[in-house]
């Protein structure tokens, strides 16, 4: 098990995918892709975020998969920020709602809570 980033790819289960995408690309200022899709017999459509396959960090993509649903999960995505409250300003004005303001998470931060326009909890952290 690799020890220094263990996570190494997410997903993000949507019932709207162009809805969802206009929320992340709106509160994270990035633009997510569409990729070619293996023919695994699955309908499910993904739309990915920027991503090095190599490099630090985790890998991830908004999914539409056939009898998946959004929300209600208990696993929550930290994106990074140089601040998070830019991000909490964005979730409102994106259709998403603000679950916790920005709060100190002492000598580790900061951090926001929020929920997107598919039910999620998604969190924003950054160091100041």
């Amino acid at each position: 098990m690799k020890t220094s980033n263990p996570v190494v790819w997410f997903e993000i289960y949507v019932n709207d995918l162009k809805r969802a995408k206009k929320f992340y690309e709106t509160v994270l200022k990035l633009e997510l892709s569409e990729l070619p899709m293996p023919d695994t017999g699955e309908e499910m459509q993904m739309l990915f975020f920027p991503m090095e396959m190599n490099g630090d960090g985790a890998a991830g993509a908004l999914v539409k998969m056939k009898d998946v649903n959004p929300g209600g999960n208990s696993t929550v995505v930290y994106f990074g920020s140089d601040d998070c409250s830019i991000e909490e300003k964005r979730i409102k004005d994106a259709g998403g709602k603000v679950i916790k303001p920005k709060q100190s998470i002492g000598e580790y931060g900061f951090m926001v809570l929020g929920s997107d326009t598919e039910g999620n909890m998604i969190g924003v952290h950054s160091e100041s």
